[in-house]
């Protein structure tokens, strides 16, 4: 077994985050990036929702994994190599390594993350569960060095879980898939996972939970812009909004200012008015029908191979190749 732990954190990431703050708050209407919710609070309050009764993907996905991951192997041609986008602490993916291992496939897992603390000590607790795989981590933000990840040797299947494609915009999110397509070999396999069309009640409890942990978890973003920018926002004078657009079939996910009010960014030397009951959007979250994401595969130029939902039918992992 081996350990290699190459790292490309981004030195120009602070600059970038202050273009992207500013660029969404001088917006109409304002809108601030999804990813600027996961500082360490955020990260903990996050946790906290994928344990939450109404929050059901994490528990579908994990569902799928436990109970299909050597079908879901099958389909893939049994890969030798697991890249996982967002891996973390690699739980819910230790079923795709264990059924790797079962088939005597496994040799590399490639974990990309964004954080080094993380992947250095995922990495030494696989090469203790797993005796002879090799850990080749990437730590770097995954959309900006997707094309430095390591190639492996033989049959490679790319995991993106959690439902995250679903925060992205049609055109990046084909922008995304295409990179993805163009890193594929043929016989090299996506997972990706996603959430799916269902009843707007569920789907609205879901993002605005009756414990109120996904409304904090949305006010952290305006937290992390305090800290980050020594900015002056009051988390109390806005509210969580979350409600189900039907005809984007997608989740939109703001914060409303509850009263007249001027922001200070010390930090960008910028000042931002919000108007009592203006809307600022901090997440979207697509939901699927396989229809649909046949479509979506179609457009970046992969095709899809194998579909696996959890018995509910509420979540979906699906395998896409090269068309």
């Amino acid at each position: 077994m081996t350990i290699a732990i190459d790292v490309h954190l981004d030195a120009d990431a602070a600059a970038r985050m202050a273009r992207d703050v500013r660029a969404g708050l001088c917006d109409y209407p304002k809108e601030l990036a999804p990813k600027y919710f996961y500082d360490d609070r955020g990260s903990r309050l996050f946790e906290q929702i994928t344990e939450l009764p109404e929050y059901y993907p994490t528990r579908a996905e994990r569902e799928i994994l436990e109970q299909r991951s050597g079908e879901i192997l099958d389909a893939a041609g049994c890969p030798s190599t697991l890249t996982e986008l967002g891996s973390g602490s690699a739980a819910k993916t230790r079923h795709l390594l264990s059924a790797m291992r079962d088939r005597n496939s496994l040799h590399t897992y490639v974990p990309v993350d964004i954080s080094e603390e993380i992947t250095h000590r995922t990495a030494a607790e696989l090469v203790d569960e797993y005796p002879g795989l090799n850990v080749h981590g990437l730590v770097c933000d995954f959309e900006q060095y997707l094309e430095r990840i390591p190639h492996g040797t033989d049959r490679r299947m790319i995991a993106f879980l959690g439902g995250t494609i679903g925060n992205l915009y049609p055109r990046p999110r084909q922008d995304f898939l295409e990179r993805i397509a163009a890193l594929l070999g043929p016989s090299d396999h996506l997972l990706l996972g996603t959430d799916l069309i269902k009843d707007r009640a569920r789907l609205e409890a879901a993002y605005d939970d009756s414990a109120g942990i996904t409304a904090e978890f949305n006010k952290n973003v305006l937290a992390v812009l305090n800290e980050e920018f020594d900015a002056d926002f009051d988390l109390d004078a806005f509210e969580h909004v979350a409600r189900y657009d039907a005809e984007a079939e997608r989740m939109d996910i703001r914060l409303r200012s509850l009263a007249d009010q001027e922001v200070r960014l010390e930090g960008l030397d910028l000042d931002v008015p919000f108007a009592a009951g203006e809307e600022m959007r901090t997440e979207i979250s697509t939901k699927f029908s396989r229809e649909r994401l046949e479509s979506v595969y179609a457009g970046a130029g992969l095709e899809l191979r194998g579909w696996f939902t959890d018995a509910d039918g509420d979540y979906a992992l699906s395998l896409a190749g090269v068309a």
